[in-house]
């Protein structure tokens, strides 16, 4: 039997400075803005179409011409500007500096869905530095909707200043998650007999309707560090909450959750039922 995707947790690599972390500037968030939205609209090229060259990858998943076009704009973009950053990408890979910046790329988050021409990828784009995410942006290509959010500066979609719900408790949340396959029965059981309306509005897209207000938790079981790495500030910055099952704020241990904040340790709670179980809790 697979091992619980709860279990599946890493201790933070490293530790944050501990004098305040700086903001992040508008520059920066306007290039990790227009990068991603350049990024997005070449994938556009291919949304809808048949002859994407898909090919499997080790891991099993899928990966196109698309993927691979808009990651090379990505890093050619960022090279260009920012030359002593670092990149770290899903298609050609890298590492995250732990002494400076680095670029955290997916070029298309839900290459499944863009390859059936489901319209809810995104393209991500993350900067890291020596305290954490910095700067978070979400595109949505398809849907002509980008999210983006810088330490200290909120988080804004368009000219709109967005914040998450304000819903109390699970009885009524919209709680969204990438794949239920993952999920021990008794971990849904105890979201659904808390009230949750469960929902399959996952990857990026299901961040996006909890930073936005739409929705109260996203639910990410397994995932991967580009998947991840704008999520704490785009959170933050819209009032919510971001960390790991365990309730660790650490983006690179393969699993996310993302609430409003009130319902954050409920959620946690439900997801914890199984290890409860266990204990005759």
């Amino acid at each position: 039997m697979a091992e619980p995707w709860t279990q599946r947790v890493s201790r933070p690599s490293g530790q944050a400075p501990r004098d305040e972390p700086p903001g992040a500037s508008e520059e920066l968030i306007a290039a990790a803005r227009d990068i991603a939205t350049a990024a997005g609209s070449l994938t556009l090229r291919w949304f809808g179409r048949r002859d994407l060259g898909v090919t499997w990858k080790r891991d099993g998943t899928e990966v196109t011409e698309a993927d691979r076009a808009a990651e090379r704009l990505v890093r050619d973009r960022i090279s260009q500007q920012f030359p002593d950053d670092a990149i770290f990408g899903e298609e050609e890979g890298g590492s995250i500096r732990p002494d400076g910046r680095t670029w955290i790329v997916d070029p298309i988050d839900g290459t499944r869905g863009f390859v059936r021409g489901v319209p809810l990828y995104a393209t991500l784009v993350a900067l890291v530095d020596p305290y954490g995410p910095l700067v978070g942006v979400i595109d949505l290509p398809v849907l002509g909707q980008t999210l983006a959010a810088g330490r200290g500066t909120g988080c804004w979609l368009g000219d709109h200043r967005c914040s998450v719900s304000d819903h109390p408790d699970l009885s009524g949340a919209l709680v969204n998650t990438s794949d239920y396959n993952t999920f021990e029965r008794s971990q849904f059981e105890a979201l659904r007999s808390g009230g949750a309306m469960m929902r399959t509005w996952g990857d990026a897209y299901g961040y996006f309707l909890v930073a936005t207000g739409q929705a109260e938790a996203m639910i990410d079981p397994v995932c991967e560090t580009w998947d991840l790495a704008p999520m704490p500030v785009i959170m933050a910055e819209s009032g919510g909450q971001f960390t790991d099952v365990a309730g660790r704020p650490e983006y690179r241990n393969r699993n996310g959750v993302a609430t409003n904040g009130r319902l954050h340790a409920a959620v946690l709670n439900a997801l914890d039922a199984r290890h409860r179980g266990d204990r005759g809790e």
